[in-house]
């Protein structure tokens, strides 16, 4: 059993109505902010939403279900931290971003310490954001190669994950080319529906599958230990534990969350500094909500599989709820999972098209040319925004050969965001967290790919790497900078006690 006509029929639907409405936000943008920040008109509840959208990829639809389904429900203590460092965001770094006019999180850099370090930053978040965001754009290849297997069978698995990897990338740069930020926020929040609704009724299903519905499901699952959440040892290298979950999840997100572009553009759009912490701390109830939602769906995985085999075993993990979703829902619905699935890979993309788009123009253009006229820089911004789409294409072309593709992303992600955060200390100098902020970034580089260290600790190490080399360069170099308020010191890369 695969797809059907009804099924592509679905698919193709969906893909058209999506695009049509994010296209139905074409207006006449006179100004930067109002292209990428939407005029500060987006309600709150709309920004939690499109928070969570931008922040869950295919990579987590498709590979969230498959730790579950090889393990447990580890997974969520990294979510706990992901809850207090949107906590520690909104104490300490939300009030910062809200005072002046920015519309970048880099700018808060230059404010900070000066001229040079901004670049710095801005330039490592586009390296970094790319690479782990063209994973993203891969694990739709691994989507519809499983999906449109049987209609594209005279195709080579390269010609697959080039032809579907194209469609997404193009039909959601039609939306964000010309709709600015409404557009991708009011997209994301209909994407973010459909994606959940679909996992529902993937749910549903999978408890009228298995024998004896949820009392067989709970047994089986209880019996392999899948409902394990918490893992209290000491063992550094293990991915999941307590410790990495609590201590290096709230590193991980303040710094995805508070530094990052891709969020920190969202939260700038919200009409209040008050509604920008109340949409950040809504987006952290829902994400818990939805990772324990795509770990039950691997859980039941576990169970069907385990009681029905399948015909052919899977290689690997990420294959295992694309393949039931093709193989074993009723036609019709399995277009609507698969629809689900490219709608957050869309959500997705789009958000870190204007993230990077963003940044060129305002964390690098305009600081080269400063009296563009803002015609001028919105020409730019729509045209850095494909020139993205084509960098993203062609890295997730390259990503074909990576491992797990939630955990090669956010292993990306995370070598970069260490330094990132590291940097905002109370009595650095520029010059001395610019010695850190590479120092940092290069320790990252070696734990990523000389080490058994999991991501996990790549951030909290990175940042206190990142804080200790350039306080101390710092010392060394005799610049001192302009004290920072002591609210965002103290929790921020490192604590500084003195």
């Amino acid at each position: 059993m695969g797809l059907n006509v009804l099924d592509i029929a679905v698919i193709v639907l969906y893909l058209a109505c999506v695009t049509t409405f994010g296209m139905r936000f074409r207006k006449q943008q006179s100004t930067i902010k109002g292209h990428f920040l939407a005029e500060k008109t987006i309600p709150w509840w709309a920004i939690s939403l499109s928070i969570v959208a931008a922040e869950t990829s295919t990579l987590t639809i498709i590979s969230v279900p498959g730790m579950a389904y090889e393990k447990d429900f580890g997974f969520l203590q990294l979510v706990i931290g992901y809850l207090i460092g949107r906590v520690i965001i909104s104490v300490l770094l939300i009030p910062h971003y809200f005072r002046g006019d920015l519309v970048t999180a880099y700018q808060l850099i230059e404010r900070r310490f000066g001229q040079r370090l901004r670049p710095l930053t801005a330039g490592l978040f586009l390296i970094t954001r790319a690479a782990a965001e063209g994973v993203s754009v891969f694990a739709v290849a691994i989507v519809v190669g499983i999906a449109l297997s049987g209609l594209l069978g005279s195709f080579s698995d390269f010609g697959r994950d080039v032809t579907a990897i194209a469609i997404v990338t193009i039909l959601t740069l039609l939306y964000t080319f010309k709709g600015g930020m409404a557009a991708v926020i009011w997209t994301d929040v209909v994407q973010l529906t459909v994606y959940v609704t679909g996992t529902l009724i993937g749910f549903v299903t999978i408890l009228h599958l298995v024998p004896g519905g949820w009392h067989t499901v709970y047994s089986v699952a209880s019996a392999a230990g899948k409902f394990r959440i918490f893992d209290f040892s000491w063992n550094f290298y293990a991915t999941y534990t307590f410790w990495s979950g609590v201590i290096g999840g709230s590193f991980l997100t303040t710094a995805s969350h508070g530094t990052d572009q891709l969020i920190v553009q969202r939260l700038l759009s919200a009409r209040s500094e008050r509604q920008s912490k109340v949409a950040l701390l809504a987006s952290g109830v829902m994400v818990l909500f939805q990772f324990s939602l795509f770990l039950m769906i691997g859980a039941m995985l576990f169970d069907l599989y385990r009681l029905v085999p399948p015909a052919v075993a899977f290689t690997r993990s990420d294959t295992i709820f694309p393949t039931f979703v093709v193989t074993r829902m009723p036609h019709g619905m399995s277009g609507l999972l698969i629809s689900a699935i490219l709608a957050a890979a869309m959500s997705s993309l789009s958000a870190a098209l204007y993230s990077l788009s963003s940044t060129t123009i305002v964390d690098f253009y305009s600081r080269i040319n400063p009296d563009a006229s803002e015609k001028r820089r919105l020409f730019l911004s729509r045209a850095a925004t494909v020139s993205w789409g084509v960098v993203l294409f062609a890295l997730a072309i390259v990503a074909r050969h990576g491992g797990k593709v939630l955990e090669v992303g956010l292993s990306i992600a995370s070598v970069a965001y260490g330094s990132l955060l590291g940097v905002l200390t109370r009595k650095a100098s520029e010059s001395g967290s610019m010695v850190g902020m590479l120092c940092g970034f290069v320790l990252n580089i070696y734990l990523w790919q000389f080490t058994r260290v999991p991501f996990t600790w790549y951030v909290p190490m990175g940042s206190i790497a990142t804080f200790v080399i350039g306080y101390g360069a710092s010392f060394v170099l005799l610049r001192p900078a302009t004290a920072l308020p002591a609210t965002i010191s103290g929790a921020i890369g490192g604590i500084d006690a003195a």
